[in-house]
């Protein structure tokens, strides 16, 4: 089964078309990487897979579950805000801003959503929290607060928060580019690493050689469609489509 299956998808803010029927299907342990333009719809859709934003039509589903739905008598019925939110728990999501509380320290941060969330003991949740700050190597900022930490490290907790609690599926909306030039690489180093341990994910990114490295399959969005996709070697070395031939080389 794969971990998501999007069919149809269209989403508009006003007159404006924003997703214009996307269909993608990501298997398990796969790692699908979005580039295209700004505007082209990426993280929109990455946004309607979380259900952060409501799609008009179409259909997702993330692990055989219609997201932010229940189907009854032949009929989607949108689910209420707290059973939404139970259906994020098995998805994580990094976006652009890292959004830690700045009154709390790193190992606070990731200890918050498994104990109020997922109703996990203090003690194992600190230990749980120990042991992935180790993993995004930021082992010795369990003490700091947000504002002690730079970007990248600041990126890397946000990490290692989704982590915590055991995702299904991760989500990542731009994660290196509010980053210094400099910090981007310790960042793609831990997403990296999760690409190698088998974690489903969608990436959108304009980190080319990431994608390159890293990706299964390359999607390119323009004006809110999926206009290539396939392999890397594909999409990014011998691309069929003038728009995303014009696109590479200007990132190139």
């Amino acid at each position: 089964m794969a971990v998501v299956e999007a069919i149809g998808v269209r989403k508009s803010f006003g007159h404006t078309e924003v997703l214009r029927g996307v269909d993608l299907t990501v298997e398990q342990g796969q790692v699908v990487c979005m580039l295209g333009p700004s505007g082209a719809g990426k993280s929109t859709f990455l946004r309607c897979v979380n259900h952060l934003e409501t799609i008009d039509s179409g259909r997702i589903w993330v692990d055989g579950v219609p997201v932010g739905f229940r189907q009854h008598n032949g009929k989607l019925h949108e689910l209420r805000e707290k059973d939404v939110a139970a259906q994020r728990r098995h998805i994580g999501m990094v976006f652009q801003r890292f959004n830690l509380f700045p009154h709390r320290t790193a190992l606070e941060n990731i200890v918050e959503g498994p104990v109020q969330v997922l109703g996990v003991p203090v003690a194992k949740a600190r230990a749980d929290a120990l042991a992935l700050l180790e993993r995004v190597g930021l082992a010795e900022k369990a003490s700091a607060y947000p504002r002690q930490l730079s970007g990248g490290q600041q990126q890397r907790v946000a990490i290692a928060r989704s982590l915590a609690m055991k995702p299904k599926l991760m989500l990542f909306d731009e994660p290196t580019s509010a980053l210094d030039p400099e910090l981007v690489g310790e960042v793609l180093d831990v997403m990296v690493s999760l690409a190698r341990e088998g974690m489903t994910m969608i990436v959108v990114t304009h980190e080319v050689g990431f994608a390159r490295s890293v990706a299964d399959q390359v999607v390119f969005m323009v004006d809110g469609a999926i206009v290539e996709s396939g392999p890397p070697e594909q999409v990014l070395d011998n691309p069929q489509q003038p728009r995303t031939r014009q696109f590479l080389a200007k990132v190139f």
